[in-house]
């Protein structure tokens, strides 16, 4: 029966106290006529008895219903995040007080449960804003919320600016179950994870800058390959310097005699660029100090004098070794110069955290950037590919990078970028 079947707590109420109600009811009816009440006065009964019923059973049924929309509103606040708004039970014994006791037993413990939570997404975003690599932050719906001032290194400006961006449109995607760049950057790596703030799943991707890793194990290859090759030519221009020298005190043909001191003048200059390229294989051992900019960049002025060496010092102390980054300097200075500029601008400044140096001139520029470091490639008749690729040995020992882009206009801009002073990396403790 339909009756046996109800799903409202309401209709239940009003049901079967209603039942009860007209059965009641119609007993006394029933009474009051045995005892021969007039009939008028029976109606008028029944009639009252049924309309305090009906007051009664509708009193009844609020007071009921109450207590469930009490606790309605508690689980609405605790769904909201408000732990703190508590029911009070209109029954204070009983099955409902020991049902709003609970739910107020719930709220204590998801609100403990989010102070956990937020501690530990404030340590997160602690951690982030002191990494020195790009870290984003994206919200459930994969829109950027959050990222550290290292974002810059990647978009080349705050993150602000790229604030509830997409993941596709800063070129983020996701290839079989792995994170990249649209345009596979072989540069950057990116490991994924998850964390938990304010109740909703975020997804944390730090970004891995792995170029250091790839130019050690290239400069790995072209130290393996030097080695080899010195070894062998040494072994073949020793016995062949030797014999012409000693040939030459032989003869007396100036014929004979230019052609073998020929042949000793270019075993030498063999030897000599061997020596020299040996210098890419060999670990320097540097004397790290406090080198002023000002005193280098005047030391470069006298060393240049036919050109024009403009310089911007924001920031006036380095970290490094004196002589080597000053020997780094001189070789870029006088690539720009073989690259027809007359004008360089030195510019040291601080950066994320790192002491910065950027040169930039008017000359030519590079053809082909992505072999500018690779050593023995060169564009120049008379050239050997050896000074960039020092420069890059020097500034790799000091545990910073370099890298260089071309100008808008003519030129290039040479980009040093080395520990700061008191910075880990920098050996300064």
């Amino acid at each position: 029966m339909a009756i046996f079947n109800i799903k409202s707590v309401e209709i239940f109420i009003a049901t079967w106290v209603g039942l009860l109600v007209i059965v009641v009811i119609g007993l006394v009816v029933a009474l009051l006529a045995l005892m021969g009440c007039p009939y008028w006065c029976i109606t008028i009964i029944a009639l009252l008895a049924f309309l305090l019923a009906v007051l009664l059973i509708n009193h009844m049924k609020l007071q009921i219903t109450a207590s469930f929309h009490r606790a309605l509103l508690h689980i609405e606040a605790i769904k909201l995040g408000d732990y703190n708004q508590i029911s009070k039970p209109i029954f204070p014994v009983g099955c409902v007080d020991t049902f709003h006791q609970e739910l107020k037993n719930l709220s204590q413990y998801l609100s403990n449960n989010k102070i956990h939570y937020d501690k530990h997404a404030f340590l997160v975003y602690q951690l982030i804003d002191q990494l020195n690599t790009p870290v984003l932050v994206f919200d459930k719906s994969d829109r950027l919320t959050y990222a550290n001032s290292a974002f810059s290194a990647l978009y080349n400006q705050p993150w602000q600016v790229y604030r509830n961006a997409s993941q596709g449109f800063l070129g983020i995607t996701k290839d079989q179950g792995n994170w990249a760049f649209r345009q596979k950057s072989p540069s950057w790596e990116i490991r994924h994870s998850r964390f938990l703030d304010n109740g909703e799943i975020h997804q944390l991707m730090v970004f891995i800058n792995i170029e250091p890793v790839l130019n050690e194990t290239q400069m790995n290859s072209w130290q393996q390959i030097v080695r080899v090759i010195s070894h062998e030519i040494n072994n073949s221009l020793t016995p062949v310097s030797s014999l012409a020298q000693s040939l030459v005190t032989h003869t007396e043909v100036p014929r004979d005699r230019m052609a073998l001191e020929l042949i000793s003048q270019r075993c030498n200059h063999l030897q000599d660029f061997i020596n020299r390229y040996s210098s890419l294989s060999r670990q320097m051992e540097l004397m790290s100090t406090r080198v002023s900019v000002s005193d280098l960049t005047q030391r470069l002025k006298g060393l240049f004098p036919d050109m024009v060496l403009e310089v911007q010092v924001d920031l006036e102390w380095i970290w490094a070794d004196s002589t080597f980054l000053e020997q780094v300097l001189i070789n870029l200075i006088k690539n720009s110069r073989e690259a027809g500029a007359d004008r360089v601008i030195l510019h040291s400044y601080r950066a994320r955290g790192r002491a910065c140096i950027d040169l930039t001139d008017n000359g030519r520029g590079f053809g082909n950037l992505k072999s500018a470091f690779v050593p023995l490639f060169t564009t120049k008749q008379d050239g050997h590919g050896i000074g960039l690729s020092f420069c890059r040995n020097i500034i790799n020992q000091h545990r910073g990078s370099i890298s260089l882009v071309n100008n808008a206009g003519p030129g290039v801009k040479v980009s040093i970028s080395l520990p700061s002073i008191n910075d880990p990396d920098s050996g300064t403790g």
